[in-house]
């Protein structure tokens, strides 16, 4: 079997429950503390309630968190690495970053670490993180942070010098699983400064404390065993099993229990002195006396005292099996972790076959992190109100926060946005995230989705949760879109849809779908609301509260994505009655709802009423105010530009083999011919495809042209989500009262919807990806018929499928590296990228600068942004 299938074999083997390559992973949180599920106060107050100073003391309820780990998939026993520089206030046991309120745009994590490799079975991982030798700055960054303003740009690790004469330590993370439950790890620690330097290592391995809150049927133990020279510890879980941690020779074995150090959070006296914060007490105050005490606890680490010379590297070797055995750690251990890096390696270029090397790289950081971020995720929200036996959480939760959600259970492995600064699922974010995970592992992009139909996420109504911090907020309904997207994907790769999904999705979202339309169309016009729908503060004020003067505001994106999502069904409608013509129904009850969303829409009415503007050529929001007088909202963003996303290609062969949706179709435009009613279709004929388009062919020329205009919304990386032309600020009185917007093309200056992210200029990928696939559906219909200057202005005439691929390449420049070897995405630290062991580091951000394409927001956010790795795959199709 040749090295790229065995990759595949896994894969086979886990799916088909052979073997089960998925119990171990890259689960364990980067950040559980500050998050909604850790939250007991009244207030709902996440981040002060829980702040990074207590995590090291104080144990979590709902799941664990720590650098570089793993854990089996219920978060039953946890492995991750710790240091200490020798000058840090605190053992580095997890990940650094600010709060919400301290940041001055939002919350946001301080370290450099990145994703380098990872596998869809988990079978080789790799992780770096760069720990400094001198003291850690928390509190500069905290204070400096503190003192800026909206108007500047964050002040970031890198910014505080402290990385400027390279002192510090590349620390790399590595797994390889012999078998599955049999695990290699390898730390690697380099020292990349100027003077030896010393170091701490400490590799952890706990449980999670059940026993605390939920009761166990038996405490876990991890136990010292082994001879004395040669020492090893077992780890027995009722719920997972024994496993036993195999490891160099260490200096020191501590051992403790992960229980809350009540003195230090609480000012309430301990039971015992084996806390859970031991380890750092330990190894800051240079007193083992209390850790090597006992020879058994929850929470064990060996520790390794090292000394690094300049440009040195010392390795430390671990083994996590259910095995015993005399020499696990011996001559096999770097043969298997060779045999997985060239099994990874081949499987990367077998799904990246016709990449460049430098694409390639790019699609393999971007693979390693939406791998990474694969989370254990658990929050009971009926449990979490009532409270755990003992406990009594204030009664003002019943009315806050999810209190109606008290039938979601979540209790599995999700992908999240962000493993720290967004450690929680996002509804729309994880659909984009599995049309990038369809590259690499179709089975669980297929899972994934379905999760979100499930009876214990999905509630009753039909309505989809949308994130932790409230799941009630309203998502894009992108999880049609995906579905498509996916079923398409493996289609093309294996010659073969998988129609029972299909089946179960269609019929899921079918429910969500009614949820939509009976929710979000107050009016019953077809013209639908929907709030923030994903994108914070585009509005010129918050779309989910507070509409000015007590109307509605009927939105062109909420509209636009219902559109979406009725062609979405419609083509999972068509391409499932191809094999169950029972569906051939559905077919013609999404049609006729898209026919009535595009009039809707459309319609040219007297006065302010219509949505499109003729003479500026665009779609604009619409107040309507109580006494039904309505006001247009003149804001040029992608809100207006969604509404070209509402389109469908339908094929002639697939028209050929369902005879009476054909019918239907020439029977609803002849009657609208007669009725003088608004024509949705434009062009029908027998002989050829019939094109959907929620936008009418000379609507649609005239957005693309705005899309293309480099003064508007065209950038040099990818396309921006404000018009260019809001430097000067829009403005509008509404009821003596003045709302404005404004161009920002990287961070937000207004606190709206935290401040953490902004809609009022960037480039976001997940809208740069939806605009590329629509502009190649038109041109599947359309072809050479239309040809629009690229970009507006010049001689330079593409048609649509060449405008897609000159859009993607703007957005692959991003990450590419340019004549001088700088990466935009860098583009605020060039300096230290150049550096040899940073320049081949990749971050894919949460949205990049519309003017440079420099990376802004959450700093790791793969799992959207991972959309480049299609893109590269696309335009080498």
């Amino acid at each position: 079997m040749s090295e790229s299938n065995k990759e595949k074999q896994r894969l086979d083997e886990n799916y088909s429950k052979k073997k089960d390559w998925h119990k171990w992973g890259p689960y364990l949180s980067e950040r559980q503390w500050g998050t909604v599920r850790e939250d007991y106060s009244a207030n709902g107050d996440a981040w002060n309630y829980f702040p990074h100073d207590h995590a090291r003391s104080r144990t979590y309820r709902w799941g664990e968190d720590g650098l570089a780990g793993i854990s089996d998939r219920y978060c039953n026993i946890c492995f991750a690495i710790a240091l200490w520089n020798g000058n840090d206030p605190i053992l580095k046991e997890r990940l650094f970053g600010l709060t919400g309120p301290q940041g001055n745009h939002g919350e946001d994590v301080k370290e450099l670490y990145y994703y380098l490799e990872n596998t869809p079975s988990h079978s080789y991982m790799k992780q770096l993180y760069k720990y400094p030798q001198n003291e850690f700055p928390y509190e500069r960054l905290v204070a400096e942070n503190n003192e800026r303003g909206k108007q500047d740009p964050e002040f970031e690790l890198l910014d505080t010098g402290i990385f400027d004469n390279n002192e510090y330590f590349d620390v790399y993370t590595e797994y390889a699983k012999a078998e599955e439950e049999d695990i290699f790890i390898k730390i690697s620690i380099a020292n990349r400064g100027p003077n030896p330097a010393p170091v701490t290592l400490l590799p952890t391995l706990w449980t999670r404390n059940f026993w605390s809150f939920v009761g166990m049927p038996e405490k876990p133990v991890i136990k010292r065993e082994g001879p004395e020279d040669a020492p090893h510890v077992s780890v027995d879980h009722t719920y997972v099993g024994k496993y036993n941690l195999y490891f160099d020779t260490p200096d020191r074995l501590l051992f403790t229990q992960n229980e809350t150090n009540t003195e230090r959070v609480f000012n309430r006296s301990n039971d015992h002195p084996f806390k859970k914060d031991l380890f750092h007490e330990a190894v800051i105050n240079e007193d083992f006396e209390l850790t090597e005490k006992n020879r058994e606890g929850t929470k064990f680490a060996p520790l390794y005292r090292m000394q690094i010379g300049p440009g040195k590297t010392k390795t430390i070797r671990l083994r996590l099996t259910p095995k015993s055995m005399d020499h696990p750690i011996a001559e096999d251990f770097d043969s298997v972790f060779s045999q997985r890096m060239d099994e990874s390696r081949s499987f990367l270029e077998a799904v990246t076959e016709k990449s460049s090397e430098e694409q390639r790289e790019i699609q393999k950081q971007a693979f390693a992190g939406l791998l990474w971020t694969k989370q254990y995720y658990n929050y009971d929200v009926e449990q979490w109100l009532l409270g755990d036996p003992g406990t009594h959480p204030p009664e003002e939760r019943w009315h806050g926060r999810n209190h109606d959600w008290q039938t979601l259970r979540n209790h599995d492995i999700l992908s999240m946005p962000d493993a720290w600064e967004y450690p929680w699922f996002a509804a729309w974010d994880s659909a984009f995230h599995c049309v990038t995970f369809s590259m690499i592992d179709h089975e669980f992009a297929k899972k994934q989705l379905l999760l979100f139909t499930k009876e214990w996420y999905m509630a009753a109504n039909g309505q989809i949760p949308a994130y932790e911090w409230n799941f009630s907020d309203v998502n894009p309904p992108v999880q049609a879109w995906a579905a498509i997207q996916i079923y398409q994907m493996e289609q093309r790769k294996t010659g073969e849809g998988d129609i029972k999904f299909l089946k179960r999705m269609f019929n899921k979202l079918a429910l969500n779908f009614t949820w939509w339309v009976n929710r979000e169309d107050s009016s019953e016009n077809n013209v639908f609301e929907g709030g923030f729908l994903g994108l914070d503060n585009i509005g010129v004020f918050d779309r989910s509260n507070g509409i000015p003067g007590g109307g509605t505001l009927e939105q062109v994106d909420g509209t636009s994505w219902m559109a979406l999502y009725c062609l979405n069904m419609l083509e999972m409608a068509l391409e499932i009655a191809l094999d169950d013509d029972t569906f051939e129904d559905m077919c013609l009850k999404y049609f006729g709802h898209f026919v009535f969303i595009a009039e809707a829409l459309n319609k040219i009415s007297e006065g302010s009423s219509s949505s499109w503007d003729e003479q500026e050529g665009f779609f604009y929001d619409k107040l309507i105010l109580p006494e039904g007088r309505s006001i247009p909202i003149k804001v040029r963003s992608i809100s207006g530009l969604l509404s070209m996303t509402g389109v469908l290609n339908i094929r002639k062969e697939h028209l050929d083999r369902l005879p009476r949706f054909r019918a239907s179709m020439a029977w609803y435009r002849k009657y609208r011919m007669e009725t003088n009613k608004y024509q949705v279709v434009e062009e029908f004929a027998t002989d050829k495809d019939v094109l959907l388009s929620l936008v009418p062919r000379e609507r649609l020329k005239k957005l693309v042209e705005s899309l293309l205009n480099e003064d508007e919304f065209l950038g040099d990386y990818g396309i921006r989500s404000l018009s260019k032309a809001h430097g000067n600020p829009y403005n509008i009185e509404i009821n003596g009262a003045t709302y404005g917007i404004q161009y920002q093309p990287a961070e937000s200056t207004t606190d709206m919807f935290g401040g953490n992210s902004n809609w009022r200029g960037p480039i976001w990928f997940p809208m740069n990806y939806l605009f590329i696939s629509t502009l190649k559906e038109y041109h599947n219909y359309f072809g050479d018929d239309i040809k629009i200057p690229y970009p507006s202005g010049s001689d330079n005439y593409l048609d649509l499928k060449e405008i897609a691929f000159e859009i993607s390449k703007r957005l692959i420049g991003i990450f590419k590296e340019d004549e001088n070897g700088r990466r935009p995405v860098n583009a605020l630290h060039q300096k230290r990228y150049s550096d040899e062991h940073f320049k081949d580091l990749i971050l894919f951000y949460e949205y990049f600068d519309g003017n440079n394409g420099r990376g802004a927001g959450a700093s790791h956010q793969t799992g959207w942004t991972a959309l480049v790795a299609n893109l590269i795959e696309e335009i080498n199709r």
